[in-house]
């Protein structure tokens, strides 16, 4: 795989935060599976204990429970550290729109008293999770960083003011920041319960159970589905990334176009369903297209994804129809 023969400094200390979430968790297993200390941040809002509960007795893993929103939090969770990742954020369109206020608490002010205690603590590298939300109503695709549209949503403005700040902080305060644009992650660990959930899973729950889905629009938009092993080979290459690649922000997806009807007829015939889904209004604030150009990434960062949509939701299936409950 991607990132299975990369090496970081012996000795090197990582701090994951957001480590129990769905893309935080899989960072950790990965760290610590290549023999590095892990401290986990984490204050449970969304994160899930089960998704570490296989790390707590690993001497190299240590768990800080707390919140990015208090700065004393986030200065002692990076102090040690060599490598932040940072992935603590609250997702969904539709959740951003209902509660504006915690968004900008969490997303805006939680991740600038990171980059503050990363830069105080004098990390490395301070890897951070943007989303491809940021492009809003621009209509070209594939999408490509530097042209981007009005965002449509709180969480997508949320996501470009981390943008910003990342690169303040790599131009005033030499913070070597490097922002991922992720384009909807999918995988083991990704939860499918809730109301905002996301698609994939909450696909997958509904079949597994014999529910009738429900599409919203027509299920004409369409997605660059990102498995989860892609998202962990970015951030780790984003780690070791020469310093002429910080203060930027970078698509990460593998860069192909699935229709949301399509998916949802591809995961029927991976589980064995014919249930016919329903066709609801469109959701407020949603992009209609979504297809990443990740020509940036390969060239500065040396990003080459293995799993393309197809390998990727098979390895989700399966792993759905041994731990879903």
């Amino acid at each position: 795989m991607g990132y299975k023969n990369l090496e970081f400094p012996i000795g090197s200390r990582f701090l994951v935060t957001g480590g129990a979430g769905f893309i935080g968790s899989n960072l950790c297993e990965a760290i610590l599976d290549m023999g590095y200390f892990v401290r986990c941040l984490d204050n449970f809002s969304t994160g899930k204990r089960e998704n570490i509960a296989p790390f707590l007795e690993n001497p190299l893993f240590e768990l800080l429970e707390g919140d990015i929103r208090d700065l004393d939090t986030c200065m002692q969770a990076c102090k040690g550290i060599d490598f932040i990742t940072h992935q603590a954020s609250w997702g969904s369109v539709p959740r951003s729109i209902e509660m504006p206020l915690l968004y900008e608490e969490i997303n805006i002010k939680g991740t600038l008293n990171m980059m503050e205690a990363a830069r105080q603590n004098k990390a490395k590298k301070f890897v951070y999770a943007s989303s491809s939300s940021v492009y809003g109503d621009e209509p070209n695709l594939p999408k490509v960083e530097d042209r981007v549209g009005k965002v449509l949503s709180p969480y997508a403005l949320t996501k470009k003011v981390g943008e910003e700040y990342g690169r303040l902080y790599t131009q005033i305060y030499g913070l070597e920041t490097v922002g991922f644009r992720y384009f909807n992650v999918f995988g083991r660990r990704q939860d499918p319960h809730g109301y905002y959930a996301a698609v994939i899973p909450k696909f997958v729950k509904a079949l597994l159970n014999n529910e009738i889905s429900t599409i919203n629009g027509d299920g004409g938009q369409s997605r660059d589905f990102t498995y989860i092993e892609n998202v962990i080979e970015a951030n780790l290459k984003g780690m070791l990334a020469p310093k002429e690649a910080a203060g930027e922000v970078y698509n990460i997806a593998f860069g192909g176009r699935v229709f949301l009807v399509d998916l949802y007829n591809k995961l029927s015939e991976l589980l064995e369903k014919d249930i016919q889904p329903n066709f609801g209004p469109d959701r407020a604030g949603d992009v209609k297209h979504s297809n990443a150009d990740i020509s940036k990434a390969k060239k500065l960062l040396g990003y080459n994804p293995d799993y393309d949509f197809n390998s990727g939701i098979e390895l989700a299936v399966n792993w759905y129809k041994f731990n879903l409950r």
